[in-house]
């Protein structure tokens, strides 16, 4: 998918760009949780612990798929789909550099993942975020998906999202 300067497509998980991509969003929700809960940043080794032990989350062919945007060919955001089940697939991981915010990215990003998830053969689109991650509430809800009943037990969740793929 292209817009103007952006473009977004699959790239391997383990891709620098995509490297790089999972650090920065890692960082910055973990930073969150951390600042919010504890009043401090995340520990560096249990950061590095965590983006090992979750780098691949399964986003890998024939149930998965990372997508890179890029902003005139910089990277500047992820989102991966995850085939969860019949007729779903997980929206997940997605994230935009803060200096590429505002732009329309994201909506693009969204826009790629939810024609991944087709292609997976899902009719239906779900996420889960956290209560404190509201900026990407609002993105969700301005993108039509809707909030639903939990759909999992993470820890983290807070907030279930769902769309139909029509």
């Amino acid at each position: 998918m292209s817009t103007s300067a952006w473009t977004v497509a699959p790239e391997p998980v383990d891709s620098p760009a995509a490297a790089a991509l999972w650090r920065a969003y890692y960082t910055e929700v973990s930073d969150r949780w951390y600042l919010l809960h504890e009043g401090r940043r995340t520990d560096p080794a249990e950061l590095e612990r965590e983006i090992a032990a979750a780098a691949v989350d399964g986003l890998l062919p024939p149930r998965g798929l990372l997508l890179v945007a890029r902003h005139e060919g910089e990277p500047a955001g992820v989102a991966g789909v995850l085939r969860v089940g019949a007729g779903a697939a997980e929206l997940k991981r997605v994230f935009l550099r803060e200096d590429m915010r505002g732009r329309g990215g994201a909506a693009l990003l969204v826009a790629a993942a939810e024609d991944a998830a087709r292609s997976l053969g899902a009719d239906r689109l779900r996420l889960d975020t956290r209560g404190d991650l509201v900026e990407a509430r609002a993105v969700y809800a301005r993108l039509g998906f809707r909030e639903t009943v939990p759909h999992n037990h993470d820890p983290y969740a807070e907030h279930w999202f769902t769309k139909e793929l029509v």
